[in-house]
């Protein structure tokens, strides 16, 4: 692997096979209400998230740079769609507007994972003024009903407690951080009843020992700790951290666990705090956490765009490849038939039909991305070992994302698998994009004499050959 993990989805080549290539008769119907088509493609991704366990961690800068109220309406909007939402504040800036205030210098210690604050006496009464006020000013936020925003007149309950037990972080390397500690446990149990009573659990970075003691915690740590207890869906953090980039300097958008691991093995110059950011994350994968999303704090709306689009905005952690490239199955007849349906009727690709996908679907295979199908692709053999390729359609919300490279070189490898040696394709508009990968033209008289005999010479379909 490179020293840079590359995008999962990288090396994107143009494809000009897509479901909305053109305009199909009911999109036509809907061009002035473009939130008609905004809510057609972000639906699956609701019925996807519904009753999920979502935990949202921001930065203390996002309160200072943004604001709460705009953040404070989008939480809103997921969890009046059914998402179950824990909300992790942090409180660093505001922690250092209360030192100054008091007129007490920061003191850092520094181990090997971070620098962490040396939370003395002093330290931690500016640590419980700064949690208590933002924290009070989050409920607020919620308790307003949200007038003149989208969640108007909207009751949203809102719940906070005792339910991170901390421990100390203790004595490294002869520096003493006296109140500053780590999570020890997360009262899962209790903040499950919440969330089964439909209210949002709000946390802030305090915890306390079974003696009583308090203790100053990263969010970071928090949040983590929580969604592994919770086994929760996903982790949304919202930070101050730039982005990370590939060897092109390209932000990295996907990210496998092993790529993560050997990115930051490989890397000196990550700041301390993101660092230890990316171990807790990998951290929560390994304990069985789904997903962990990066987001830029100071973007409006990156909750929002991160969730109901293809691409997100940010750079988000799993286990394995989030992209999935697999043989279709009887689950996948609908998914299908979104994909090709436009095509057909826009003359594209030759009519098929449910009844047909549904009798030929294992001769299919799908690309699918979280769970939402954005590719297909058909091989049918002949005799004397010629197959062809058919049905390849590509969502244009992923156009030009390499995609129907992906599904071509599997079909490839399937014909290999299954001993054939050429593939042939009809095609009407997209001669050049075989042309581009491998096929040559061919005439009517070069397809098997079964193909030939179906051939539709009202389409006049063009006739491409490769071996495999």
């Amino acid at each position: 692997m490179n020293a840079n993990p590359p995008k999962l989805d990288q090396n994107r080549d143009g494809l000009s096979l897509s479901t909305k290539q053109t305009m199909s008769s009911h999109q036509a119907a809907s061009a002035n209400f473009p939130f008609v088509a905004w809510l057609r493609d972000v639906a699956p991704y609701i019925h996807s998230f519904r009753e999920k366990t979502f935990v949202i961690a921001f930065a203390g800068e996002l309160a200072q740079e943004i604001g709460l109220e705009n953040l404070i309406e989008d939480i809103a909007m997921l969890h009046a769609m059914g998402m179950r939402i824990v909300l992790v504040h942090g409180i660093r800036p505001q922690i250092e507007e209360q030192l100054k205030l008091r007129k007490i210098k920061s003191k850092y210690g520094k181990t090997n994972m971070s620098a962490y604050r040396i939370t003395d006496a002093a330290a931690l009464e500016c640590v419980k003024e700064a949690a208590g006020e933002l924290r009070l000013d989050i409920e607020a936020a919620f308790s307003r009903g949200l007038p003149n925003t989208p969640m108007a007149g909207s009751r949203i309950s809102v719940i906070s407690g005792n339910f991170i037990t901390a421990m100390p972080f203790g004595v490294v390397d002869g520096t003493d951080f006296i109140h500053t500690g780590l999570v020890r446990k997360v009262d899962a149990e209790s903040i499950n009843l919440s969330l089964d009573s439909n209210k949002i659990v709000l946390l802030s970075p305090l915890g306390f020992s079974p003696t009583g003691q308090a203790f100053n915690l990263s969010y970071e740590d928090v949040a983590a700790a929580t969604a592994a207890a919770l086994k929760a869906d996903k982790i949304l953090f919202l930070t101050p951290y730039p982005p990370l980039e590939d060897d092109n300097l390209h932000p990295i958008t996907e990210v496998s666990l092993e790529q993560l691991n050997n990115y930051v093995a490989s890397q000196t110059n990550l700041a301390p705090g993101f660092r230890n950011l990316l171990n807790l994350a990998a951290q929560a994968i390994r304990a069985g956490v789904n997903r962990v999303h990066f987001l830029p704090a100071n973007r409006d709306g990156a909750l929002l765009e991160e969730l109901f689009t293809h691409d997100g905005i940010g750079m988000m952690l799993a286990s394995s490849n989030i992209e999935n490239l697999r043989e279709a199955t009887q689950d996948d007849v609908s998914g299908i038939l979104q994909l090709t349906m436009p095509l057909e009727e826009e003359g594209i690709l030759a009519p098929r039909g449910q009844d047909v996908i549904e009798r030929d679907i294992a001769r299919f295979s799908v690309i699918e991305h979280d769970r939402v199908l954005f590719g297909c692709a058909a091989l049918f053999p002949f005799p004397n070992n010629i197959g062809e390729l058919a049905c390849l359609a590509v969502d244009s919300e992923v156009q030009g994302s390499g995609d129907g490279e992906r599904l071509l070189k599997h079909v490839e490898h399937r014909a290999k698998a299954e001993g054939i040696t050429k593939l042939f394709v009809l095609t009407t508009r997209t001669e050049h994009w075989f042309l581009k990968r491998g096929f040559i033209r061919a005439s009517v008289d070069d397809l098997p004499a079964e193909r030939k005999e179906i051939y539709n010479w009202d389409r006049k379909s063009m006739v491409l050959i490769k071996n495999v």
